[in-house]
């Protein structure tokens, strides 16, 4: 293991994360609002730390192994959640505990989207401005970014993306080199953004509002500058904007680069993965309009309107609300949360699983009931026509068996702290799926729970930013071997 370098990477991308801060302190001169002297000595601060943890291993260089990219990539997820925090800390409006201002960070960074905020129409618009700043920064990953500019830094960067990239197949890479597989991402992921700024402007948001909630839309972050979310506005148009860039950031942006480089769009509809993904939507969209349609909870076409976009804000694991969810008839709310955990597809902004897990799940259990019929036959699971190796079918098996029981163990944890059955397995399945809302105590924010609780949920958000194994390995005897 080369502390040393590990030491230096962190210090050096602890700098470079510094630098985000001041798009906040230039809303905060423009604005007036306040909070100028709380982001400057965040800034300075982050600055200062990421210097010291820098400057004394400085000259040290080397290639990373993959424990080395495992290790830097839990530690700086932890690092900059802890250094997130600080302008939360330090800020007049909101007034937060050391607690409260670690579980938004982790949340927005996490693009988890839960949040223990009341009052935010009425918060400083450069606290706004920095909590949508988080949540786009984590979208597609900062540790991704930082791959794009590794080759500056003289370190290799293929074990980082390796242990950040989701998705049950993590060695494909886009170009030939990483650092331009990451670049290439990025370019996408800043695309999408400019695109959907410009949907919501053209759809009557303000710049500030239309830039902001851009930012986690594409991230599928949920985080919004109004208590109400998207429903604040009340606009079917808003709403479809915001419906048709949750579904494309929840596919694979592979997909996005195969239709920039070749452009073409018929692909997304070759993909198994995209269209069970698409399967799961219409299904759930379906279910959820019979439902409310036939309860007279709303009209028949208010019902079409509400069920299309919580279904996919839900199942995409973004979190933004026109309606109030968790008050639906019969089985409708837990039904919305079991579809946030396929979350998004694979190497998407999206949380959960991931789709092409849970398709590969169903086809391994279709050839187990096969198998029944004809014992001795050869049944190859594939997808899309071709072969999955059996490494990956038991790997996926051995992440769904892991994933579910630590949902089991932080649910009964989230219990012991006096949470109620209801609220604490809806709120391990929003922070561990990175959905954000849940139910009962949970359906709109989280200030209400205990600060144990919430420390949990912070291990929860990230354990499902990292897809459990990154940060589980470093519990593991072995890793830590010679």
């Amino acid at each position: 293991m080369h502390f040393r370098v590990i030491l230096r990477v962190i210090g050096l991308l602890v700098m470079v994360f510094s630098l985000s801060i001041l798009p906040p302190i230039i809303v905060s001169l423009i604005y007036h609002d306040g909070e100028l002297d709380s982001f400057l000595y965040a800034m300075a601060i982050n600055l200062l730390c990421g210097f010291v943890l820098w400057f004394p291993v400085r000259k040290n260089r080397g290639e990373l192994k993959i424990r080395d990219g495992f290790l830097i990539t839990v530690l700086f997820w932890t690092v900059l959640g802890l250094f997130g925090s600080v302008p939360f800390f330090l800020a007049t409006q909101p007034d937060l505990s050391f607690t409260d201002s670690l579980f938004e960070s982790v949340s927005g960074l996490t693009t988890t989207g839960a949040t223990i905020l009341t009052g935010i129409d009425n918060l400083p618009k450069s606290i706004l401005l920095y909590r949508q700043l988080l949540t786009w920064l984590g979208g597609m990953g900062i540790i991704v970014l930082a791959v794009a500019i590794m080759p500056m830094l003289g370190i290799g960067g293929m074990q980082l993306y390796r242990a950040e990239t989701p998705g049950p197949v993590k060695d494909s890479k886009l170009t030939p080199r990483i650092a331009e597989t990451a670049k290439a991402l990025w370019y996408i992921y800043a695309t999408l953004t400019i695109l959907c700024a410009l949907g919501y402007w053209l759809a009557g948001m303000d710049v500030f509002d239309a830039i902001c909630h851009s930012f986690s839309t594409v991230a599928i972050g949920g985080f919004s500058t109004h208590d109400d979310s998207i429903g604040y506005f009340n606009s079917i148009s808003i709403e479809m904007i915001a419906t048709f860039f949750m579904i494309v950031s929840a596919f694979n942006f592979a997909l996005h680069f195969h239709a920039w480089r070749h452009k073409s769009v018929w692909h997304y509809l070759a993909d198994p993965e995209a269209r069970f993904f698409l399967f799961i939507l219409a299904c759930t969209i379906t279910l959820s309009v019979i439902v409310l349609g036939m309860t007279s909870t709303y009209d028949w076409g208010t019902s079409l309107r509400y069920a299309v976009f919580e279904s996919v804000s839900i199942a995409t694991t973004s979190g933004f609300g026109t309606a109030n969810f968790a008050t639906w008839p019969h089985f409708l709310p837990f039904l919305l949360i079991i579809t946030s955990f396929a979350g998004g597809c694979a190497s998407s902004t999206g949380g959960g699983m991931k789709v092409i897990r849970i398709l590969l799940i169903l086809k391994q259990g279709l050839r187990e009931i096969q198998r029944l019929i004809h014992p001795n036959a050869i049944i190859p699971v594939k997808v899309g026509g071709k072969a999955i190796p059996e490494r990956v079918v038991s790997a996926v098996w051995g992440f769904f068996s892991a994933y579910l029981l630590v949902y089991v163990i932080l649910m009964v944890g989230l219990m012991a702290t006096g949470v109620d059955q209801v609220t604490a397995w809806s709120a391990v399945a929003a922070t561990l799926n990175n959905l954000g809302p849940g139910l009962g105590s949970v359906s709109s924010t989280y200030a209400g729970i205990n600060d144990s609780a919430k420390w949990m949920l912070c291990f929860a958000m990230l354990l499902g930013r990292l897809e459990v194994f990154t940060l589980l390995v470093l519990f593991t005897p072995m890793f830590w071997q010679k």
